[in-house]
């Protein structure tokens, strides 16, 4: 089929919509947001608001502020979780780098025999390189002027450039047994768990970064739901392993040992509230609300 669709202007997409069954009370209103917020983009979350997907058709009574209201819950549920993986990333970065320092040697990340798959390491090392050569960070700068040898510097300063995925490939890959649990014994988790996780927490990193819907996504990269301890594992949802519900739980669960007497899953209730939103989307179930 060939695409022949013409662009709308805003407010021949104010008159779509409305066509449609939408209720628009304020067109001034509806064509400022429009004109800042893609109307492709807002359909993501218009979608649960349709009793016909195929011709587009709104079910009775919805209104654009629901829309609206719905869209702005999900951009400041993004920024709250950006908040908590930013401080869980950087301590789990400080662990890596401080159990591989103290256990093998100020440049073990080089050391080839510390990992499961020595062509992961390999890929993993040459990512890791391309970072410090973007990097213009002082300490980076430092090193390289007054050292020449190791060409690369201690792991606590490349801990620092990484980015998430490529710091959770590198913990995936870690042979030493020892160290791994010394890491995850951190935060009281099995060292494979605390590998699953952080390979969710990448997506879920990367679709908050690049603002995509977040609220009702299903993941593609799940996280292994931990079996201990017990109290963490009776929250998780079971039936919901593609939603963000156990992604909360677990960020919630690493916030307190990251950030002890911390206000954010207060602060994730409160917005729920707030914005009333529907949050068995989000995976939550009567037992987990």
């Amino acid at each position: 089929m060939l695409f022949n669709k013409s662009p709308k202007t805003i407010d021949e997409q104010i008159e779509l919509l409305i066509s449609r069954g939408m209720i628009i009370t304020d067109r001034p209103k509806a064509h400022d947001v429009l004109t800042h917020v893609n109307y492709y983009r807002l359909g993501a979350y218009w979608l649960p608001f349709e009793q016909d997907h195929e011709n587009h058709i709104f079910r009775s009574g919805t209104c654009f502020d629901d829309v609206l209201n719905l869209y702005i819950f999900d951009r400041k549920l993004r920024l709250l979780v950006l908040d908590a993986i930013e401080r869980i990333e950087v301590s789990c970065r400080t662990q890596w780098a401080y159990f591989m320092a103290h256990n093998h040697g100020s440049h073990s990340y080089l050391d080839s025999t510390l990992a499961r798959k020595e062509s992961y390491w390999v890929s993993n090392l040459q990512s890791l390189e391309n970072e410090v050569k973007r990097s213009k960070e002082v300490f980076i700068e430092h090193y390289k002027n007054k050292y020449t040898q190791p060409d690369l510097p201690p792991i606590w300063a490349v801990s620092e450039v990484m980015s998430l995925g490529l710091f959770s490939r590198w913990f995936t890959n870690l042979k030493p047994m020892a160290t791994r649990k010394k890491i995850a014994n951190q935060y009281n988790l099995d060292h494979e768990i605390l590998a699953s996780f952080l390979r969710h927490l990448t997506e879920v990193r990367n679709i908050c970064a690049h603002h995509s819907r977040l609220w009702n996504r299903k993941f593609t990269v799940t996280l292994t739901i931990p079996k201990n301890p017990t109290y963490l594992a009776e929250k998780m949802n079971q039936n919901e392993k593609r939603r963000l519900y156990n992604t909360l739980v677990m960020l919630n669960y690493l916030l307190n040992f990251v950030s002890p007497n911390n206000s954010w899953y207060k602060q994730l209730i409160e917005l729920i509230q707030e914005h009333q939103i529907n949050h068995n989307l989000m995976g939550f179930s009567e037992k987990h609300s």
